[in-house]
């Protein structure tokens, strides 16, 4: 966790000149974006290394309905154990987890029995603050991140009042983000700005910015629930946000962007993008997450057509 690796990101007073002086060039971002996956393509062993780096950031997620103790379980054994043993032994790289589970409040519980019973310790991140939408009542918001924490999640996923950024209510946003900081206590916070609904890559730079100075540990593009989930050119926007912050304070904060992708390929890209505009200190569980709950199996699926030639049925990697 950021905390434990390095001086946690303890916010600062809300500077509105910094807020109003940010803003987005779209269509350079967009042509940024769009010239980084012909750039970084790799292949063979070197694709198979960056594979294996994605796995070890991938927080494995069910945030379903119908989610039930029994699918927890198979999901954090799946963490626990993210590739066919001997594929890993192949690879030489048993031991290898996935960076954390997340799941809904009522399933900590059986996840974190499951992680006593098979011995393993991975962070849990609850979802919380009225996810996806966060439109319940305030001091209720604030009370689920509490007893969240009390029943054992170590990483709490909140979502911003969306409404802040579309009136441009700089105070309420870091307030309310300051609040939650405030609840979460020693469990690392990470605050989902759900960018397919702010409007314009100006609000989700400046909404970045403000949460940052409130004090989250990492920012988050999506709940995965809207329309448009996490995409090149808000990841571009977002992580130089991060870029700005820590040139201004000295502090890291992480990025996890969650929604949207599915495929080896798209992990490459982003990782590509967090080296070149961050470096290497961002390519770690610490500091940066994927929030995925498919993307695992076409990983497994591309490391077994790396090490046999052939490409396996999905059945070959199951879920538990």
């Amino acid at each position: 966790m950021p905390q434990i690796a390095e001086a946690r990101n303890p916010g600062m007073e809300l500077d509105m000149d910094w807020v109003r002086s940010v803003q987005a060039n779209t269509s350079a971002i967009e042509r940024r974006c769009a010239s980084l996956p012909g750039r970084r393509s790799v292949k063979k062993a070197h694709q198979a290394a960056w594979l294996l780096k994605a796995i070890s950031m991938i927080d494995l997620t069910t945030l379903s309905g119908d989610d039930t103790a029994g699918r927890v379980r198979r999901l954090v054994a799946k963490a626990a154990q993210p590739v066919r043993p001997d594929l890993l032994d192949q690879l030489g790289m048993t031991g290898l987890t996935t960076g954390a589970v997340c799941v809904y409040h009522e399933m900590i519980e059986p996840a974190r029995a499951t992680m006593d019973q098979l011995g393993v310790t991975l962070p849990i991140a609850a979802v919380s603050t009225g996810f996806p939408a966060g439109l319940s009542p305030f001091h209720l918001r604030v009370e689920e991140i509490r007893e969240s924490v009390k029943a054992g999640a170590t990483e709490i996923d909140i979502v911003i009042s969306r409404r802040h950024v579309l009136t441009g209510n700089w105070q309420a946003l870091y307030d309310e983000m300051r609040t939650f900081r405030d609840a979460c206590g020693d469990a690392h916070v990470k605050a989902i700005l759900a960018t397919g609904e702010l409007g314009s890559l100006r609000n989700v730079a400046r909404a970045s910015l403000v949460c940052m100075m409130a004090g989250a540990d990492f920012i988050k593009t999506s709940t995965g629930k809207e329309s448009v989930n996490a995409t090149l050119p808000v990841s571009l926007v977002m992580i130089r946000a991060i870029r700005d912050y820590f040139d201004r304070t000295g502090y890291r904060v992480g990025y996890k962007p969650a929604g949207g992708f599915s495929k080896a390929k798209d992990a490459i890209t982003y990782l590509a993008l967090i080296k070149e505009e961050l470096g290497n200190d961002w390519l770690s569980p610490h500091l940066f997450r994927f929030g995925a709950s498919s993307l695992l199996g076409d990983i497994e699926r591309q490391l077994e057509h790396h090490l046999t030639g052939h490409y396996s049925a999905g059945y070959r990697h199951p879920i538990g």
